[in-house]
């Protein structure tokens, strides 16, 4: 008998679980299908990185297919499941709805920004979630920088160089970090930018930054990040958001174009619709220490989406990291093994080896195994981490050329926020601008036939970075 195991989601977990599948299961014995919305997992440690410019976004990602020689990738997104009748629904890239019926199911669907019924949050917030977010603000800072070079007026100015991050977890302050060095770096390039100076500010609802990291840690990035001009507000929250201001608790208004939203993730909101017992808190899917699904034979769930209890306090779920997640992709492809050979599965118990914090500028802090590290050793250290974290020989080689490149030739400073958005072909024949030979445009144009009303509604999406 051939078994079919399916994988929902092609994350750190989904990844780790098919490759390591792949190593346990004889090829004959078994099929396994893996089903993500994109054919790439994202080294999220890396998004503040290719946000910055330090290293090229493509390599902030590894491809599935690179990784997986025998493993069926399904490109679609998860839309539901139906445990009793053991099918996953699927909608492909095309449209079409599907159902993979499986013997063992694998759920890590990961998670998506936490937001706030905050006025003007999801009008005029930039997440750093997602590789496009990472794009779209490394371009929003490079086009703030293009047009408040050409404003006269300073007030007017202040507002395009004002950004604010919202949220000092590990997205927070990396990404703000990363920005900072970013806008230091090209600010030589603009003359009326550079003597007025841009402004960072992050504001964070608790007391203290990064409570995941010991108190004298994330004081000490507190001290690095002030001594560089960045403002930090804890205990503040964020009331309400427009084009051009943010409001901060207590009424302060500040003239800003730019938000970064980087409080918290929340479980996919596909979890809702795949019949399975959520966590009341949390909303994360409940499994047991070996990470079963409750009540859902065969069913098991791993990563952001799952409520896999804590080794060190088996109250509270896995924290939402990389490392919990590489692990436990590890555990339950040992564990789906292990009951298709009719043994018993084997709890979870990784408990976490260290926390790492890029700051920039050679600068980090980390805790590796009860050992405290800052500045320049935690930042190599934080840097070996990633790369021999990183799948695959060539991504490596790749990351370790982007870095040493950076050392030595700074960042480039083009904004690319038109990438992937080409217009029509015949739009060069509308633009003074346009190609050279203008004439063979237009006559293509002029012969070409109209477009029906649907493509004529069809407009090139705004540059939102």
């Amino acid at each position: 008998m051939a078994w079919n195991i399916v994988i929902a989601g092609g994350g750190f977990g989904g990844l780790e679980a098919a490759r390591r599948l792949e190593r346990k299961l004889p090829h004959n014995s078994a099929q396994v299908t893996l089903v993500s919305d994109q054919n790439f997992m994202l080294y999220t440690p890396l998004l503040p990185g290719a946000a910055a410019g330090t290293l090229e976004p493509r390599h902030a990602v590894v491809p599935l297919r690179e990784q997986l020689r025998h493993t069926h990738l399904r490109l679609g997104s998860v839309t539901g499941a139906d445990p009793a009748r053991k099918v996953l629904q699927v909608t492909t890239g095309d449209g079409r709805e599907e159902e993979l019926p499986y013997d063992h199911l694998i759920v890590s669907v990961g998670s998506v920004s936490r937001t706030l019924p905050i006025p003007g949050l999801a009008e005029h917030a930039v997440g750093m979630k997602t590789l496009p977010e990472a794009i779209a603000l490394r371009n929003r800072l490079l086009q703030s920088l293009e047009i408040a070079e050409g404003i006269d007026d300073p007030k007017a100015r202040a507002e395009w160089l004002t950004f604010v991050f919202v949220g000092a977890g590990y997205a927070g302050l990396e990404g703000l970090a990363e920005l900072q060095d970013f806008a230091t770096d090209l600010l030589d390039r603009y003359p009326r930018c550079r003597d007025q100076g841009v402004r960072f500010l992050l504001v964070e609802a608790r007391d203290r930054v990064m409570p995941e990291i010991p108190e004298s840690l994330a004081d000490f990035a507190v001290r690095e990040l002030k001594a560089r001009g960045i403002e930090i507000r804890t205990g503040t929250t964020i009331d309400a958001l427009t084009a051009d201001t943010a409001t901060l608790a207590g009424g302060e208004v500040l003239p800003c174009r730019t938000v970064v939203w980087t409080a918290g993730v929340k479980p996919s909101p596909v979890v809702k619709r795949l019949g399975l017992q959520l966590d009341e808190r949390s909303g994360r899917i409940v499994v047991d220490r070996a990470m079963r699904a409750a009540g859902a034979p065969g069913v098991w769930a791993i990563g952001d989406a799952a409520h896999v209890p804590d080794p060190l306090d088996l109250d509270r779920p896995s924290p939402p990291t990389a490392q919990h997640a590489i692990r436990q992709g590890r555990k339950v492809a040992d564990n789906v093994v292990r009951v298709i050979s009719d043994r018993r599965p084997r709890k979870f118990t990784y408990k976490t080896l260290g926390v790492f914090v890029d700051l920039g500028r050679g600068k980090a802090v980390a805790s590796t195994m009860g050992l405290r590290w800052r500045g320049v050793p935690a930042w190599f250290i934080a840097r070996t981490y990633h790369l021999l974290s990183m799948p695959g020989t060539k991504r490596k080689v790749r990351l370790v050329a982007d870095w040493t490149v950076g050392l030595f030739f700074g960042r480039d400073g083009s904004e690319l926020g038109r990438l992937g958005h080409p217009g029509r072909l015949d739009a060069a024949a509308d633009s003074s601008l346009g190609d050279p030979d203008e004439g063979t445009a237009t006559e293509a144009a002029e012969t070409a036939p109209a477009p029906d009303a649907e493509d004529a509604d069809a407009t090139v999406p705004p540059v939102v970075g």
